[in-house]
């Protein structure tokens, strides 16, 4: 069922790991090395048309100034937290509910409101683009923060659902039946029981819907038109001159908005993994 260990397969297997795993490595970093290599490149590489070549100098301090000075980055970033944190707060909070009710409980339309959420997850956002937009211009909330973070709640709400449910599902039901039977009211069998052993899944899911909501560009170039609140990912053309694309900039943008999702991960990788590594476990 699970795949032979790499210490127990035959020697070609353990070769071809070997030699694999550090040109897969080297593929997948070589756009994000070109994206930094180009963060610190004069602009007059850029016009001599050396894209791919040894920098002629370094101007990272340079280049990383001009993105702070010149453009609204800052303000950016900030609307990036404006939306990401209510929503990783509101799709978390949300699954924790709904995925207790739909493991603890047994009820007839248990399975079908569980396809139902998982069923969300399954649909194009293109198909979505024109009626989400057309229902926030008839409520107000095209090209708002909160009209951003309603939508991202309501979409993640579905695969947060299905991990809180399954990871619900594999702890022992051992520990509910005996908090009944001491007459434990089920808000607090949820809030005294099971959410303390839900932390790792909740840190896991959390690190995960951050950087989902964090990276968007689609609904945020599809509901923001204004600067006041276009997230970070959206905001980064604007580093572009009128008439001259200016890729050094844009990179050390790119850099820049990259870096708060990459500490999160790393500030939460114990518990990011140790929520993956126990809902993968569980029976």
């Amino acid at each position: 069922m699970f795949p032979t260990p790499v210490q127990k397969a035959r020697p070609w297997v353990r070769v071809g790991y070997q030699v694999g795993l550090p040109v897969a490595l080297a593929v997948w970093l070589l756009p994000l090395i070109g994206v930094a290599v180009t963060s610190v490149r004069p602009a007059g590489d850029l016009a001599a048309g050396n894209y791919f070549g040894i920098p002629s100098g370094f101007a990272g301090v340079e280049n990383y100034t001009a993105v702070f000075r010149d453009s609204p980055i800052g303000w950016y970033i900030l609307n990036s937290f404006k939306v990401t944190i209510p929503t990783v707060v509101g799709a978390v909070a949300l699954s924790c509910l709904t995925g207790f009710a739909l493991a603890v409980y047994k009820f007839r339309a248990n399975l079908l409101i569980f396809f139902l959420f998982v069923a969300g997850n399954f649909i194009p956002f293109q198909i979505l683009m024109v009626p989400v937009r057309d229902m926030t211009l008839k409520i107000g909330l095209y090209d708002t923060t909160l009209g951003l973070v309603l939508f991202h709640v309501a979409f993640q709400i579905g695969f947060c659902t299905l991990f809180m449910r399954n990871f619900i599902k594999g702890l022992p039901f051992a520990l509910i039946e005996s908090a009944r039977v001491e007459g434990v009211s089920e808000w607090k069998i949820f809030r005294h029981v099971v959410l303390p052993l839900m932390r790792p899944a909740i840190a896991a899911l959390a690190v995960l819907i951050f950087t989902f909501v964090w990276n968007d560009y689609f609904w945020a170039t599809v509901l923001v038109q204004s600067q006041n609140a276009m997230p970070v990912t959206a905001g980064l053309y604007s580093l572009n001159g009128q008439w001259v694309a200016a890729w050094h900039l844009v990179s050390a943008g790119a850099i820049v908005a990259a870096l708060p999702p990459v500490t999160m991960f790393f500030l939460m990788q114990r518990h990011f993994i140790a929520g993956l590594t126990l809902g993968a476990t569980k029976g």
